[in-house]
């Protein structure tokens, strides 16, 4: 997995469990959070592709979810938010 603040790399072996309260050795982000999850996504209901897991208020801080799966999303620089930032500055030609 990599940190979705700062993109480093964390591996995780098939089967292994992020704990509740593990934190990236770059930048000390939580590791357990709805942002590392492999359900996280903006743009569902609740931002999360899992139906059943309860609302979770702040995204970046670890959680007790049940339904929590490493994800593998780059994040620091290469986040889905800036890269839209930037093909939209590309289309308009700003």
């Amino acid at each position: 997995m990599h940190c979705a603040h700062c993109n480093l790399e964390r591996p995780v072996s098939p089967g292994e469990r992020v704990g509740f309260r593990e934190t990236c050795e770059g930048c000390d982000a939580d590791l357990h959070s709805c942002t590392h999850c492999a359900h996280y996504d903006p743009g569902a209901y609740n931002d999360c592709r899992e139906p059943s897991a309860e609302h979770v208020g702040d995204r970046e801080r670890s959680n007790r979810c049940d339904w929590y799966t490493a994800g593998d999303r780059e994040g620091g620089d290469g986040s889905p938010r800036v890269e839209a930032l930037s093909d939209l500055d590309a289309l308009f030609k700003k």
